[in-house]
């Protein structure tokens, strides 16, 4: 089967502004897109940048648009994208961060923002045995949010992010604080507040659902967004009884 795939390219080293070029690719139908790029790179042009690491989804580093869609090219079959022989495919970089070179971007905002949230157990508490110990039904309740792989496809499909808040904590980010947030262990609510009750932090979102859509896991981000939110405003309902100021 062949088809050509269109792909953004960029230098910033020689380039002034990204450019489309066309490669002819022989593939299988039961190819990924990964697969693609990887037999362009090695066989017809060196030079095409993007990433790629474990190659099953598992990473998330080759997170890119494919058509118009945050999908990662390890899980994109070719069949997926492309019906007949002659099909092109578009391929670009995620949105709403700078391009290092054609398909690769620079995360340094992204994972600022996901350290932000402090994406890690806060409990100060002496462990009585030599550890934490949790039930099978509260470890399910943060379940959904485990399953992030930081692969910034919900970021780049923001529309927030594009078209109303470009300094937008992101949907990643609220993931990762709701991961904790939800563990029974954590005792950090009080100190994420920062960082997500304000308004560049999880208040911008207007439940699109675009993130929920292109996640390559499955995880209803939306839906940890809202339960989030419900959440602070619960805290702050409790501590103005008590005249807490933020």
């Amino acid at each position: 089967m062949k088809i050509y795939l269109q792909i953004q390219r960029f230098n910033p080293e020689k380039d002034k502004k990204p450019f489309f070029q066309k490669y002819e690719v022989e593939v299988d139908p039961t190819d990924r897109l990964l697969d693609a790029l990887i037999k362009i790179k090695n066989a017809e042009d060196p030079s095409l940048g993007f990433r790629k690491s474990c190659a099953h989804g598992v990473c998330g580093s080759d997170a890119m648009l494919i058509d118009g869609k945050e999908r990662l090219a390890c899980k994109t079959l070719i069949k997926d994208v492309a019906e007949t022989d002659g099909d092109t495919i578009k391929v670009e970089p995620l949105r709403s961060l700078p391009v290092q070179r054609d398909l690769m971007v620079d995360q340094s905002t992204f994972f600022q923002n996901y350290r932000k949230v402090k994406p890690y157990l806060i409990n100060p508490g002496d462990v009585s045995e030599k550890e934490r110990i949790q039930s099978p039904d509260k470890r399910m309740e943060f379940d959904d949010a485990t399953k992030c792989i930081l692969c910034a496809a919900c970021f780049s499909a923001c529309p927030v992010k594009q078209e109303v808040n470009t300094d937008f904590l992101g949907p990643a980010a609220v993931v990762q604080a709701s991961r904790f947030i939800d563990d029974d262990r954590d005792k950090g609510f009080e100190e994420r507040l920062p960082e997500l009750d304000y308004p560049d932090g999880i208040w911008p979102c207007e439940n699109r659902f675009e993130c929920t859509r292109v996640c390559p896991r499955n995880i209803k981000v939306t839906k940890l967004i809202n339960l989030t939110k419900r959440k602070i405003t619960e805290f702050r309902k409790n501590k103005e009884k008590t005249g807490f100021q933020r």
